[in-house]
């Protein structure tokens, strides 16, 4: 209860330091990650994550254990990584996740064997080398958040000063080189952001959780919208609740008795609360989510289901030449369930009477106008496409449900076939080329 208190009053200035660095270390690196994941360099971040370990090693070879060195040797060494994936992917017929992939196991093996090298030197094992790779962003400093207030500062600046290069960047980069915009300087400058944002969280979160923290909140927000400002704010407010929520766990939760530990690690626990935003996403978003998804698609079968059985009626009706003859679903073309019918009966779309069932007007209007899409496409292929008459029917089936009323009206423009008498309550509908004795 008492740190539950400390952490709402702010009152340790530990915790403090470690709050405010962790929230602006999740919305500099969301910011970044935003556009990595756009322009499908999500890897890349991982790949620099990895190499930072041996220009650290590196770095304290030659300058011990100055904080800045280390930092130095790391993005010396990220950027020699990210320019070993260009020259690979560039000059070989190597893939770029190939090459990612490479970058990540050479680097972080040569990270790991240096590492050793320097722990078994005199005072190696108090250079804190090992804190890199997990990260302890518990002991965080003053100096390590100005340092990520600067970071966050500049990352943020130079994502809204190239705000829009690096969305043309990103959406289209072949149109941005025929405009004469320099599309391999951004992306240079893209990766130097990845592995500047990608260096300043190595001592929070550590090599192999930075990634995450670059990656994840930009993909829980893209559940969320298709829009880039909007995508930005919300993964820059992913990242800063990661940041601040997961520091709040680690202070206020207790470890297991059977641990010598007294908190849970801060690092992980900030992934772990930007890995439950994105599961939370990839669920709940109204437009992109599972449930949301599935719902359209629980709608469009149900829809489909409705459609079939009206166009079943419906030709059925032109069969016999007695559009009011009743039907049962035994007398259908396709198999109805007992729901399907219930819901055309409850919409008013068709009736039950002594002899079977009959479709209302309504029902006869939306029959008419799901037909209409049928065959105005048989005809579309037919006559423009060059398709023999017996081959259309299926695909016209998966597609009438779903043409718009916009591509319906250029396929009648097109075929000529607009109805000159105007809007009637049942559309005019084109004869079926598969009737004897039709003509494509």
């Amino acid at each position: 209860m008492d740190d539950l208190v400390r952490l709402l009053t702010l009152r340790d200035a530990n915790t403090r330091v470690v709050l405010l660095g962790a929230t602006l270390l999740g919305i500099a690196a969301a910011l970044v990650g935003t556009f990595a994941v756009l322009r499908k360099r999500s890897l890349m971040g991982d790949a620099v994550a990895h190499a930072a370990l041996p220009g650290i090693a590196c770095a304290y070879f030659v300058a011990g254990r100055s904080f800045v060195a280390l930092l130095v040797g790391a993005l010396v060494f990220g950027v020699l990584s990210a320019a070993f994936v260009s020259l690979v992917k560039a000059t070989t017929r190597i893939k770029e996740d190939a090459a990612i992939a490479l970058a990540i196991g050479g680097f972080f093996g040569l990270g790991v064997v240096l590492s050793r090298i320097a722990q078994n030197q005199p005072g190696g094992n108090r250079a804190g080398l090992d804190t890199f790779i997990y990260g302890k962003a518990a002991s965080m400093v003053s100096a390590d958040a100005r340092l990520i207030l600067a970071a966050a500062v500049v990352l943020a600046l130079a994502t809204a000063l190239l705000h829009k290069e690096f969305k043309l960047l990103c959406f289209d980069r072949d149109f941005a080189a025929t405009q004469g915009w320099p599309t391999l300087g951004l992306d240079l400058l893209l990766m130097g952001l990845v592995c500047v944002c990608t260096v300043v969280g190595l001592p929070a979160v550590g090599v192999v959780l930075m990634v995450a923290l670059l990656i994840i909140p930009a993909a829980a927000a893209r559940f969320w919208t298709d829009r880039l400002g909007p995508m930005l704010a919300l993964a820059a407010g992913f990242g800063g609740a990661s940041g601040m929520l997961g520091v709040a766990l680690s202070a206020v939760v207790p470890a297991p008795a059977s641990t010598l530990s007294r908190g849970w690690p801060t690092g992980p626990l900030i992934v772990l609360v930007a890995a439950g935003i994105f599961v939370a996403s990839m669920i709940g978003a109204p437009r992109r989510g599972l449930v949301a998804d599935l719902v359209r698609r629980v709608r469009l079968r149900r829809r489909v289901a409705l459609q079939n059985l009206l166009r079943d009626a419906f030709e059925r009706g032109e069969e016999t030449g007695d559009p009011a003859r009743p039907w049962t679903p035994r007398d259908l073309r396709r198999p109805v369930r007992g729901e399907t019918l219930r819901r055309a009966v409850a919409r008013g779309l068709a009736r039950p009477g002594t002899a079977g069932f009959v479709l209302t007007p309504e029902g006869q209007a939306a029959a008419a106008r799901v037909i209409r899409a049928h065959r105005l496409w048989e005809l579309f292929l037919i006559e423009q496409a060059a398709i023999a008459p017996d081959h259309v029917d299926r695909d016209a089936d998966e597609i009438e449900h779903v043409l718009p009323a916009s591509v319906i009206a250029a396929l009648e423009a097109r075929l000529a076939a607009v109805d000159r008498d105007g809007p009637r309550e049942t559309p005019i509908v084109p004869p079926s080329p598969h009737a004897p004795g039709a003509t494509p």
